[in-house]
């Protein structure tokens, strides 16, 4: 296995983000088979995190491979 790749990761971000808009609803929720309630908000915010880092690491831009800018000062 390759490891993960963007689209897994991103498939996982949006189940955790729809995960927390249902729980902020007052539904409940499931990934994986675990059922989750208000009780599991925090649980699933972290998960939220988690998952944007990884988008975020594995996005072309934070590879190397978008554009940069940088900022100089003259003194």
């Amino acid at each position: 296995m390759a490891g993960i790749t963007l689209e897994m990761a991103e498939a996982r971000l949006r189940q955790y983000l729809d995960a927390e808009q249902k729980i902020l609803l007052g539904q409940e929720t499931a990934i994986d088979g675990d059922r989750l309630t208000l009780a599991d908000l925090a649980a699933v915010q972290a998960g939220v995190a988690l998952w944007n880092g990884r988008v975020k690491e594995l996005t072309p831009a934070a590879a190397g491979g978008g554009i940069r800018t940088v900022e100089i000062i003259p003194r």
